[in-house]
């Protein structure tokens, strides 16, 4: 009988091997499960968050690098806002009069300038060298559009006598672009 005994506990510690063997991988298992089921909120929340984060990098920081048609009109009315005001003040009249053309000149190259800065700064920081040409087409054509509309408001009025004062023409609209240009290159920055 002890042989009998022998073969019991040696099968039932088979058996109980194997359970053991079984319980360990189900426990396993299970907890390979747990722990991706309560790492599972952590990873969706860094998917949402990473999205998140572009979305609202795209709205606040636009890489806009093109001067497109939206934008020209956004620079002829944003140019028409302040236009429109200044170009119907006799003081601006009088100071194209008055002022010589180096500081005509001068006022023209500081809001060159300025449209360049602002433009610069919102657009262009970050990839300025391979963006270049654009930023010097966006910055002359935010100043060419205003010229226009300015020398379209100033002969609308008729004190923008264009064949008999070229010059004195020419220095009204650079002054009343001053602005203009200010508030068009503002203007071209609204999504």
């Amino acid at each position: 009988m002890p042989k009998a005994k022998q073969k019991s506990n040696t099968a039932s510690s088979l058996n109980l091997s194997a359970v053991t063997g079984a319980v360990a991988d189900v426990t396993g298992a299970v907890a390979g499960t747990i722990k991706d089921v309560a790492t599972l909120p952590l990873d969706v929340a860094r998917a949402v968050g990473d999205e998140v984060q572009d979305i609202l990098r795209r709205a606040t920081n636009p890489l806009r690098t093109e001067f497109l048609l939206k934008d020209l009109l956004q620079v002829v009315i944003g140019a028409t806002i302040l236009a429109v005001p200044v170009g119907l003040s006799e003081e601006s009249w009088r100071l194209a009069n008055e002022l010589p053309a180096s500081r005509i000149a001068t006022l023209a190259a500081i809001s060159i300038i300025f449209i360049g800065t602002f433009v610069y700064y919102n657009y262009y920081r970050g990839t300025f060298t391979e963006h270049w040409d654009e930023y010097v087409k966006r910055v002359l054509s935010t100043y060419f559009f205003s010229l226009l509309v300015v020398a379209g408001l100033l002969s609308l009025i008729e004190v923008g006598p264009w064949p008999m004062d070229l010059v004195l023409t020419l220095k009204r609209t650079i002054i009343v672009a001053f602005p203009a240009s200010m508030s068009a290159v503002v203007a071209d920055t609204i999504k």
